[in-house]
């Protein structure tokens, strides 16, 4: 790969640290936004999940939308929106504009995030394209489990206002270095809306989006609940507990590099294994999550794990509708967030009825349902069909 090319990744994928990390960095602080501005904690709440659901809602639509244009414009649209939402955040007192300003950025999260892993992957050899696609994804784990320790750090180090201007910094840092060092795209070839939309027509986008959804349900019905586990089932204290979290999120790094080169090795393989690989974890987690030497050997391996399968996710969607790359990213965007919330609310149910140790079957069930749409996947289509 030529050294523009590691650059422009490098840039992507700080950029997608920065889209992420505004999404999941205020996790950590919630306790710390209500109290700053004056509302419950379920209200507070609602700035995660109506950003994900606006994120689910537009994962479609908005990479369709502006497929057609300028991808550095795009781009930069994309982070000047995100800028402005966290100044705003920053300075305001009223909860409500604070809401509307996360949910505004949220319909334009998708764009960026697809367009990342489409220029990742134009700007290398088709071979090495999943490895392009997984050093982006580094940005994702990033986002998801570097920001929320770091947001939370200076918000009890400093200020509520100064955890939120680290989002702002950092997209900032992302505009300026995209507006310097990346070069201006232009999309040669423009697909009609009709062209992109016609990959719903073929079964192997819809089994592979049910897997998708199913895959992310297993990983995250269970990871969602890792705190209250290691709490409750581990009884380990909350400084170990903020330990497995961080050895959850540097595995999750790993699995991104790992997932790069399997998926150039064998993808097909790599796919077909991964539910029985998360499927042996959980059942062993279910058999000796309450010991803590098991369960941080656990932690480690689920992190490697989860972080294989962010990117599977999106091989396997972006595989069965390749000829159409910003929409086939703005479906695996929205497969993932559903996945999401469907596991999220059925680990709940779970818990509440029968457990917090029982959590790990709402992964084993996911996994052995997403099993069953890969082998249909790869029972109806040959290797070559599926990447044609």
């Amino acid at each position: 790969m030529t050294k523009p090319n590691n650059l422009l990744i490098f840039i992507l994928t700080i950029g997608v640290f920065g889209i992420i990390n505004t999404e999941m960095g205020v996790i950590g602080i919630l306790p710390s936004i209500a109290d700053h501005f004056h509302v419950s904690i379920s209200k507070a709440g609602l700035l995660v999940s109506l950003f994900a659901l606006a994120v689910a809602v537009s994962g479609p639509t908005m990479p369709l939308l502006f497929s057609g244009m300028n991808r550095k414009k795009v781009m930069l649209l994309v982070l000047g929106v995100f800028v402005l939402g966290n100044i705003v955040s920053i300075f305001t007192t009223n909860f409500t504009l604070a809401l509307v300003a996360r949910i505004v950025p949220a319909f334009f999260h998708p764009i960026y995030c697809s367009l990342a892993f489409t220029v990742a992957v134009d700007s290398v050899s088709k071979e090495e394209a999943p490895k392009a696609v997984s050093k982006v994804f580094i940005g994702v784990s990033a986002g998801m489990v570097v920001g929320v320790p770091i947001v939370s750090f200076i918000a009890n180090a400093v200020s509520i206002e100064m955890a939120m201007a680290f989002f702002a910094i950092v997209n900032a840092i992302v505009f300026l270095a995209t507006l310097i060092f990346v070069p201006s795209m232009p999309v040669e070839e423009k697909l009609s809306y009709g062209a992109q939309l016609s990959v719903l027509k073929k079964s192997i986008t819809w089994l592979s989006i049910m897997a998708v959804i199913l895959l992310n349900s297993a990983i995250f019905g269970v990871y969602s609940y890792l705190t209250e586990y290691l709490k409750t089932i581990t009884n380990m204290s909350s400084n170990t507990i903020s330990l497995m979290l961080l050895i959850y999120g540097g595995a999750n790094i790993i699995g991104n590099i790992a997932a790069g080169k399997l998926l150039t090795k064998n993808a097909n393989k790599t796919v077909v294994i991964f539910p029985f690989a998360l499927g042996a974890v959980y059942i062993i987690l279910f058999l000796f999550g309450q010991f803590t030497i098991p369960m941080a050997i656990l932690t480690l391996i689920w992190g490697i794990l989860a972080g294989i399968g962010g990117n599977i996710n999106q091989y396997w969607i972006m595989s069965s509708a390749s000829e159409s790359p910003d929409f086939a990213n703005g479906l695996f965007l929205t497969a993932v967030n559903l996945g999401t919330t469907i596991g999220a609310a059925a680990g709940g149910l779970f818990i509440s009825e029968l457990g917090t140790q029982y959590v790990v079957f709402v992964g084993l069930l996911s996994l052995l349902l997403s099993s069953v749409m890969i082998f249909l996947r790869n029972y109806k289509f040959t290797p070559a069909q599926q990447l044609s």
